[in-house]
């Protein structure tokens, strides 16, 4: 694509909303490639994602931050600070809205903060292919009387409802300006963090609610070999031995299942054969490490 740097235009959409709400979906399926984990899982971005499109002259880049909830444990706060770290300096905050689950309780500490953000705000109500189409017009007209939203879209980030559209209308929000990227590259995460993340997601998959959130994936070594493959040895921690006996599995079948199917998710990804090799570990308080969160990417917070 030969776009001249004169007509170039770039700009940052923060995505914010609930967990759940179908973020991740509608970043990768912007940007037209995986950046952003997803699963049934409420809360499963942990770190701000940043996935880059592009669209005619314009180039957006697409923060996809944590749900928002009310943080309970250092890490929830950790991840709730992380998204709102993401709509620091946006050009435009997008608010994801579940259109079947509707507004609830999780919804008004989102709507409460926004209240008070001087970005422009725009409104996506997600899911419409599944929700009752007379509820989405009572959400959308709820909103707007709170929080005042220039626009709204209805989409299904899923089946590709409305995104050509919003897609458009992203990239005709976006100020003029150089591109912060370049053309070929989709994020921000490296290849090691990348690989951290597309096993966690393998993880949720995998285990559905036999585990609950006290695991983390950590990336230890990371090294090309001379023929060009990808050597990785990665570390998933636990908070019980219990719970690194739902990981193994019976006779270590799980285990060796999670790692085929990461493998073979990272191989299409990175362009490259990959040998993964992964060992669960039992680490009761890995939540109060602060190099844990250096390696996820998040801040640690007091």
């Amino acid at each position: 694509m030969d776009v001249s740097e004169e007509s170039q235009r770039c700009g940052v959409v923060a995505i914010v909303g609930a967990p759940n709400a179908g973020k991740s979906t509608l970043v990768n399926a912007l940007v037209g490639q995986k950046v952003a984990i997803t699963s049934p899982k409420a809360q499963t971005t942990r770190t701000r994602v940043m996935g880059v499109a592009i669209e005619g002259d314009a180039q957006i880049v697409l923060v996809d931050t944590p749900g928002i909830f009310a943080p309970k444990r250092r890490l929830d706060r950790a991840m709730v600070q992380a998204a709102w770290g993401g709509a620091q300096g946006a050009d435009l905050i997008a608010l994801v809205v579940d259109g079947k689950a509707g507004l609830g309780p999780k919804m008004e500490p989102i709507v409460e903060a926004l209240v008070h953000r001087s970005e422009r705000k725009w409104l996506i109500l997600n899911k419409v292919d599944i929700a009752i189409k007379e509820k989405l017009l009572v959400h959308t007209q709820k909103l707007y009387e709170r929080v005042g939203f220039e626009e709204t879209f209805f989409i299904s980030a899923q089946t590709g409802d409305g995104l050509a559209q919003l897609k458009t209308a992203f990239a005709d929000a976006m100020p003029q300006g150089p591109w912060h990227f370049p053309e070929d590259q989709v994020s921000d995460a490296t290849d090691r963090m990348l690989a951290a993340e597309i096993t966690r997601e393998q993880l949720y998959h995998q285990l559905h609610a036999e585990l609950p959130y006290a695991a983390a994936v950590d990336t230890e070594q990371y090294k090309e070999r001379e023929d060009g493959s990808v050597e990785i040895h990665q570390q998933i921690l636990v908070a019980r031995p219990t719970q690194r006996a739902i990981v193994l599995g019976k006779g270590g079948q799980r285990l060796k299942e999670i790692g085929s199917k990461a493998r073979a998710e990272l191989a299409t990804l990175l362009g490259v054969k990959v040998h993964l090799y992964l060992h669960v570990k039992v680490k009761e308080d890995w939540e109060d490490d602060r190099f844990i969160y250096r390696d996820i990417g998040l801040d640690w917070v007091e």
